[in-house]
């Protein structure tokens, strides 16, 4: 099922957020500390109230949040600016050609899982389109291969990341994020992937 801006804003007015959590996801944090900040232009699809791009985001970087929720996206610009993040309302689907090629990063957290399989090689496609030639994709898969429910989430298994990914990216590293939001351990997989 395809989620609509009044869907997700639905969702957002009823309280049903459980992708929300408040903070910065942990792991991106660790990798912070450990690898230091991030650099140039970094994009995060799905943003959600914008705790993820805050964290990325430092005075010697830009970091664009999008998200289709207005309430969403309200509730990150209503939060006092770390740096020089900027909060956009938009399907990740339709951005403006100004965007294409122009992101060092893109981070993505819970977005892939969220979206409806069929808009798979969708999304992979626009990733690839906004990131530079040599860019990089650090991502935080929720893998739950088991996951049969209707969604969002929907399932995401190691075979289909390869299939969808493989073929524009590769693997620098890949490793089971050692913390994580509580409810989730063990069924993430973090991966920096480099555009080919």
């Amino acid at each position: 099922m395809y989620y609509t801006q009044a869907d997700w804003d639905e969702l957002y007015h009823r309280g049903e957020t459980p992708w929300e959590k408040g903070e910065p996801h942990p792991a991106l944090l660790d990798f912070l500390a450990e690898n230091g900040p991030l650099t140039g232009e970094i994009f995060v699809p799905g943003c959600g109230s914008g705790h993820d791009v805050r964290a990325l985001s430092t005075k010697a970087n830009h970091v664009v949040g999008v998200d289709i929720a207005t309430r969403a996206i309200a509730k990150a610009q209503a939060r006092r600016p770390i740096a020089n993040e900027e909060y956009l309302l938009a399907d990740l689907f339709e951005l403006p050609a100004e965007f294409d090629h122009r992101f060092d990063w893109v981070f993505e957290h819970t977005c892939f899982c969220a979206l409806d399989p069929a808009t798979r090689r969708q999304y992979v496609d626009t990733i690839v389109r906004l990131l530079k030639p040599s860019g990089r994709l650090l991502a935080i898969f929720f893998i739950n291969p088991d996951h049969d429910e209707e969604g969002p989430p929907y399932r995401v298994s190691p075979v289909e990341l390869e299939e969808f990914f493989g073929p524009y990216f590769v693997v620098e590293r890949e490793w089971v994020p050692a913390h994580t939001h509580r409810g989730r351990e063990g069924r993430e997989l973090m991966r920096v992937l480099r555009r080919h």
